[in-house]
């Protein structure tokens, strides 16, 4: 086994989940990633935790929904799983990265609209979403199986406690602000309240790699249009050029120039799936590439991203809604040049330098 794996794994139970003796974990991983499973089962048996191990196939899932033809139900006994779980960790993997690009949008946006109550069960949870490096992913990248396993673990290696300083320069600015702007070209002018919600630091717990700071616009408040210039994998299909008009804090107005009927599927889900759940800020300067990977590229330093659907209730301030959605989808825009993000009027970062970082942006 490559050595690195079992440092991955180690930094998954000592860093991530903080897993001790007598937990309950759920590991959740295709069958690619069975050398991961493997090093977290002989660390789990060190540490004296219970594991369940599932495997995570996107041909099985692809075949269950496109088989489907009645209203799906909430599986129970995968709910109780979750509730009797005391942390899981699952991992993107796989040889066919667009394995499910052949099941309808709408059976998807129904499958997520029952499943609702097992995913706000996991998110309860101590919980860690990883990556596990193999051809189709690196296919995906640009990048040969080498370079692709030697950029994943050189991002989940990172000196988490130096990285979470860095971010929580950014965390107190926005915990002290009431609203945010973001502008980037002559297509994206947004703003929204983040008045009463609390900033997260992304270090490396829940996602792995970590790299960002994020926190929950309040619901109602956001206004303006952005234009997504980076594009993303959903259900197997490349979606790109998303535009979108928010009024009142609703999309009121979007387009996509590439895969439009999935993104209006995201949309078809649930009301709420039409509002922004999370406002991110990407920190992580050794991501350094694009790789159609929202895990890693949505951590990437010059970057900020949006995502439509659920909040995460540990952003959100007494008093505040919490937006509660089947969806989470995230979507980034480039803030690399000729662009700004301001809190209450302030510039705090410019081309995608932030003032803590080089002087006045």
């Amino acid at each position: 086994m490559d050595p690195r794996i079992r440092e991955h794994a180690e930094t998954i139970v000592d860093h991530s989940i903080e897993l001790e003796a007598g937990d309950d974990l759920v590991i959740q991983l295709p069958a690619e990633a069975e050398d991961l499973a493997v090093a977290l089962h002989e660390y789990a048996g060190d540490i004296g935790a219970n594991p369940v191990y599932l495997n995570n196939s996107q041909r099985a899932a692809r075949a269950y929904l496109r088989a489907r033809e009645d209203d799906f139900e909430l599986p129970e006994h995968e709910l109780a799983l979750y509730e009797e779980a005391d942390a899981f960790v699952i991992a993107r993997s796989g040889g066919n990265v667009s394995e499910k690009a052949d099941v309808d949008p709408e059976t998807t946006a129904e499958y997520n609209r029952a499943r609702r109550p097992v995913q706000r069960e996991r998110l309860s949870k101590t919980w860690c979403l990883t990556q596990f490096p193999t051809s189709g992913h690196a296919q995906l990248a640009g990048m040969s199986t080498e370079e692709y396993e030697n950029f994943v673990y050189d991002a989940v290696s990172l000196d988490w406690e130096a990285q979470a300083e860095f971010q929580r320069q950014m965390v107190e600015l926005i915990d002290d602000a009431e609203e945010v702007r973001i502008k980037s070209g002559e297509e994206t002018d947004l703003t929204m309240s983040v008045a009463g919600n609390t900033a997260l630091n992304d270090d490396g717990k829940a996602n792995l790699p970590g790299g960002e700071v994020f926190t929950a616009p309040v619901k109602d408040s956001v206004e303006g249009e952005v234009y997504f210039d980076l594009p993303l994998y959903r259900q197997g299909r490349e979606i790109e050029g998303v535009r979108l008009t928010f009024e009142d804090g609703r999309v009121e107005e979007f387009s996509a120039e590439r895969n439009e009927e999935v993104l209006e599927g995201v949309f078809n889900t649930d009301e709420n799936a039409r509002y922004l759940g999370e406002l991110g800020i990407g920190m992580n300067r050794a991501i350094d590439r694009f790789t159609y990977n929202m895990l890693f590229d949505e951590k990437m330093g010059d970057t900020v991203h949006m995502a439509v659907g659920s909040a995460y209730p540990d952003t959100v301030g007494e008093g505040n809604e919490v937006n509660e959605s089947a969806e989470h989808v995230d979507m980034i825009v480039d803030m690399s040049e000729d662009s700004v993000i301001e809190l209450d009027g302030e510039v705090v970062q410019r081309d995608g330098t932030f003032t803590f970082e080089d002087g006045e942006a």
